[in-house]
């Protein structure tokens, strides 16, 4: 079957001639190609050829469909033996696999209508620090609190663990003390320098991540770093420990910072949302939100951040539930580093780095950056 025009040329098939005593497993010739394009993700899906995820875009690999018992075959080369098990009864599972020299990845299997099928993302070696980001003065600084909740949210592949992995980075080179991260499946993998840091996986060193933060708790903690705030007593714990004198960071799939702490609210029943409301504006100390974009300057991609800082005003807004406040809030803390999203899109814009319809699709005020597009869309949802 012959690939579609537009795909991908590069010569995977080189890769694939592997003898019975090459020691790499067959799937690695496609990580190897990942690492090679600069390429995010890592798509195996059965029934399709592969395909890498480039500069945000889905890009397919010039390379024959995939059948269930090979792809299978390939995967389970790679998987340890619980997790096979664990997948085959439930038919989804994720962990961590790494090349050494190469990088680290987060593998998601998963079952679908033609057979199995896997997502890879690719977790860099090298940790980047927070000025190779290029992430606003503010942001590092959080490694320095005392003590108290900081949150890292946005949408699936925006880079949220990459932001927090150069924080945590900052931490272990200037402090003292010990980190405990609890993630699914550990990702960055940072190594002890000032600091002690201990690496939990879900699954693997601990059942769920709210076993792991009780557990963290007796374990003489600073740092706590939650990989996913996804339940009702994950987030309860994350809190109650930010509350008792832990500096923790966690991440919620959310697009603002009003919207964050809507979300953290709305996660509890309603008899309990005043006191959470309380507890949450007492122990938050700073939200980032953050959306990535493919720079049409050069290769690569960069962030847009919204940044909340937790200034008496704010805390008080939350206290009140008076949310939809906050972004007045930001608006007027931009000495203390606050700023909108869209103001952060808008520079982003303004130095040539974005295009402005991607800026418009991803901005929250539409409205801001129509003006700006040579033909603007027709957005059924406006109607």
């Amino acid at each position: 079957m012959p690939p579609p025009t537009g795909w991908m040329t590069a010569p995977i098939l080189t890769f694939l001639n592997f003898t019975g005593d090459n020691p790499m497993a067959k799937i690695d010739a496609f990580f190897k190609l990942m690492n090679e394009q600069g390429a995010s993700d890592l798509h195996m899906v059965s029934g399709q050829p592969p395909a890498l995820r480039l500069r945000g875009d889905v890009e397919r690999i010039k390379y024959k469909v995939l059948e269930n018992d090979e792809l299978k075959g390939m995967l389970y080369e790679i998987a340890p033996e619980d997790k096979v098990k664990v997948f085959e009864e439930t038919g989804d599972v994720d962990f961590g696999y790494e090349i050494p020299g190469l990088a680290r990845y987060r593998a998601n299997f998963f079952m679908q209508k033609y057979g199995c099928a896997a997502v890879f993302r690719e977790i860099p070696s090298e940790i980047l620090t927070a000025e190779q980001l290029g992430l606003p003065p503010v942001v590092p600084k959080f490694a320095s609190l005392p003590r108290g909740l900081v949150l890292v949210t946005g949408p699936t592949g925006s880079g949220k663990s990459t932001t927090l992995a150069a924080i945590i980075d900052t931490a272990n080179k200037t402090r003292k003390d010990h980190i405990i991260t609890v993630e699914d499946p550990v990702e960055f993998v940072h190594r002890s320098q000032q600091c002690i840091i201990n690496h939990r996986e879900v699954g693997l060193h601990t059942k769920t991540f709210s076993a792991a933060l009780k557990g963290a708790l007796r374990e003489d903690p600073d740092i706590i770093l939650v990989g996913e705030m996804r339940d009702l007593e994950t987030i309860s714990l994350a809190i109650e420990a930010a509350s008792t004198g832990h500096l923790v960071f966690g991440t919620l799939h959310t697009s603002s910072a009003a919207k964050t702490v809507d979300r953290v609210i709305e996660v509890f029943p309603s008899s309990e949302q005043a006191q959470i409301r309380s507890t949450l504006s007492d122990g938050l100390r700073g939200i980032v939100a953050q959306v990535l974009f493919k720079r049409i300057d050069k290769k690569g991609r960069c962030a847009a951040q919204e940044i909340l800082i937790a200034t008496p005003a704010v805390r008080n807004l939350i206290r009140e539930a008076k949310t939809h406040q906050i972004n007045s809030s930001i608006q007027t803390g931009k000495k203390y580093g606050m700023v909108l999203l869209d103001d952060a899109i808008m520079e982003l814009l303004n130095k040539g780095w974005i295009s402005a319809e991607e800026a418009y699709t991803k901005s929250n005020d539409k409205g801001r950056f129509r003006a700006l597009l040579k033909s603007p869309p027709v957005d059924f949802t406006d109607a």
